[in-house]
């Protein structure tokens, strides 16, 4: 997989804050995400739980879509927020839950 930062992230922020974008390339997804202890997939769960705990809802989209590419089904990530309802509150989850439902492409 090559470095996945979103082209939105690029074209918004690259001339604004160059050194933000090579960050999240090159130390982010380059070394932190790459480090052998864990594999892509569990740190896309602890990723998206971090996420939906901290209610960081414009990062959460691109993140589901990430944890699909490394090997997370829609079912277990609208499960995880669904468990998390429970620790981190219910409007969290709920929030959470609008978004994935949107990213997915599940409308009704």
């Amino acid at each position: 997989m090559n470095k996945p930062i979103t082209p939105t992230v690029r074209n918004s922020l690259g001339h604004f804050a160059p050194d933000f974008v090579r960050y999240s390339e090159e130390i982010l997804f380059g070394d932190l995400w790459r480090r052998d202890n864990l594999n892509l997939r569990d740190r896309s769960l602890i990723t998206v739980t971090s996420l939906v705990t901290g209610e960081s809802l414009n990062q959460l989209p691109y993140h589901l879509e990430l944890a699909k590419q490394n090997g997370l089904t829609e079912e277990e990530l609208i499960e995880t927020i669904t468990h998390l309802s429970f620790y981190v509150g219910w409007p969290r989850s709920a929030s959470a839950l609008e978004v994935a439902k949107e990213t997915f492409g599940r409308l009704n």
